[in-house]
């Protein structure tokens, strides 16, 4: 064996000493900080290149060690959602959307936050929500703190809605089912102002495509719309009843009874402006 393989073992097999450090009555090695061992001896009879002992760590060499891992482990987490976000949604103002920010103000937040917190369940079981109600009360908002929990958990989330996907899936594009596809493949699909869509035939027969599609892959679809129930329940035509059954077969409709906030901001801001014009 040579000189520089020996020495290899040797750094391999031996802890190395700081200045406090010092031997114990049992002959191993200690840690001159915290008293434990940075040494522990090989089972009874078994040495290795001739020595009865190997390194171990110390509670503070542990301590640090876990501490640089939580470390990197925080620095991946965050880098992890940071790219899931950015992802998930156009408007990089929707990242803000969170239950921490909310007003508190809306009585559905509660079924927001439970439907979040029991994802897991959600997902086993394949149930999604139909957010329904009046404009302005925060379906959207709300839909979004979903999303941006479930991605604080690493769990992918896409939230878009029936404008960009009929704008993406023109009469020209012909990579339609892969789209489709990729739009399934997420855990969670959030579609925003359903029933907001154009009226073609063209586009309805793209929404049901989606739906559809999203039906038969069992994951869970959030979707928020201004419609009335009713109006989803009991369509006028074929095209469009095809596509609410799918709907309502996937989402548990949840009425959504808040204000409308974009009124009260619109007023607020009014009379904001009325009192600085008075001074």
């Amino acid at each position: 064996m040579t000189s520089e393989i020996k020495d290899i073992l040797e750094n391999m097999t031996t802890a190395a000493p700081e200045m406090e450090d010092y031997i114990g009555e049992d002959g191993l090695l200690y840690c001159g900080k915290c008293h434990t061992p940075k040494e522990a001896y090989f089972p009874e009879g078994k040495e290795l290149f001739g020595r009865d002992r190997h390194p171990a760590e110390c509670d503070c060499q542990r301590a640090a060690r876990e501490q640089r891992q939580a470390a990197e482990e925080h620095r991946r987490h965050v880098e992890a959602v940071e790219n899931l976000k950015q992802r998930a949604f156009a408007d990089s103002a929707m990242q803000q959307w969170t239950f921490e920010n909310d007003n508190g103000r809306n009585p559905q937040t509660g079924i927001a936050r439970r439907y979040a917190e029991h994802w897991e369940e959600m997902q086993a079981e394949n149930i999604g929500c139909l957010f329904w109600g009046n404009v302005g009360n925060g379906k959207s908002y709300l839909a979004g703190c979903i999303a941006n929990a479930l991605m604080e958990k690493e769990v992918p989330v896409y939230m878009t809605n029936f404008a960009v996907i009929l704008g993406d899936l023109s009469p020209g594009f012909t990579g339609r089912n892969e789209y489709i596809s990729r739009l399934c493949r997420y855990p969670l699909l959030i579609i925003d102002d359903f029933g907001m869509e154009r009226g073609t035939d063209y586009g309805l027969e793209q929404v049901f495509h989606v739906i559809d599609t999203r039906y038969r892959s069992n994951k869970p679809l959030i979707a928020t719309t201004n419609r009335p129930l009713d109006e989803l329940k009991k369509p006028t035509d074929t095209a469009h009843s095809r596509i609410y059954d799918r709907l309502l077969s996937m989402c548990v409709p949840i009425r959504f009874t808040g204000v409308n906030f974009r009124q009260e901001t619109a007023k607020r801001k009014m009379e904001t402006m009325k009192k600085l014009l008075a001074e």
